[in-house]
């Protein structure tokens, strides 16, 4: 009978992707914001633009608090800027 392997405990880029979106989307200073986010290696990126200054930090602080992220790439802007 063979060994069953056990799965690596390290979180998947798509379940870190899943996650900072669902926490971005029912935060009152981000949500409503136009955001994309991507994930490689716990690495993540939140492009788009949010509406005010403290949500573009406010978006930083939700996904450094998820389970697997490394660093975070904030590349907001706010819908105010040209």
């Amino acid at each position: 009978m063979p060994m069953l392997v056990a799965q690596k405990s390290a979180v998947s880029d798509d379940a870190i992707s899943d996650n900072v979106r669902q926490r971005l989307a029912i935060d009152p200073d981000v949500r409503g914001a136009a955001l994309e986010v991507s994930v490689k290696n716990g690495v993540v990126t939140i492009k788009g633009r949010v509406h005010t200054e403290k949500g573009r930090k406010k978006a930083t602080e939700i996904t450094k608090k998820v389970k697997g992220v490394v660093n975070v790439d904030n590349q907001l802007a706010l819908y105010s800027d040209k």
